[in-house]
């Protein structure tokens, strides 16, 4: 894991595309305080800019690098939650302007990923970690089944867990600053 770690963070910390393993499926990613590197992103996935994107980081230290002011109940979500849990925040903060989306949120999630942990520890910062597929197309369950034009368009594959079978993405939780929580995807 040490070598992938070592190559991942080479790529991102160039503004390149990497394609790897997350806690929940295969994402595609880069530095989230990259503007041009999350542009690519938008690029390859074929959407919109205006729909966000998600983000890893590695713990609540982090967390509070790119949000304001993190709700208590979201640190409360974030200790009991036994699935991957990704919450959106609002007042995003030190991220590229393209990945905050118009109301000024972000999503973002810790993962339970021993990679995903150590490539954000290592980067020191965010990794953007959208599904690895073209938008509008089935979210992949296992690397055989990531298209072509993915795997073409990113700049660095990890090489970990590709025989792993992922059964879905997050769940998604909407914080509002008043307290509010929306469920957006179970």
């Amino acid at each position: 894991m040490h070598e992938e770690i070592k190559n991942a963070l080479q790529v991102l910390k160039e503004g390149g595309l990497i394609l790897y393993p997350t806690d929940t499926v295969w994402g595609i990613g880069c530095d989230a305080s990259n503007f041009d590197a999350v542009k690519k992103i938008y690029k390859l996935k074929q959407r919109k800019d205006s729909k966000a994107l998600i983000c890893l980081v590695a713990d609540d230290r982090m967390l509070k690098k790119y949000v304001k002011r993190v709700p208590e109940v979201a640190l409360n979500i974030i200790d009991i939650t036994d699935k991957p849990t990704t919450i959106i925040y609002n007042d995003a903060q030190n991220l590229a302007e393209n990945l905050i989306a118009e109301d000024k949120t972000i999503a973002i999630r810790i993962p339970d990923d021993g990679f995903c942990y150590q490539l954000c520890r290592k980067l020191n910062g965010a990794i953007v970690s959208t599904s690895a597929n073209i938008s509008g197309f089935p979210t992949p369950k296992s690397f055989k089944e990531i298209t072509s034009e993915v795997l073409k368009g990113v700049d660095y594959v990890v090489n970990l867990q590709r025989e792993k079978i992922c059964n879905k993405p997050s769940s998604i939780i909407k914080l509002s600053n008043d307290g509010l929580v929306k469920i957006i995807r179970t």
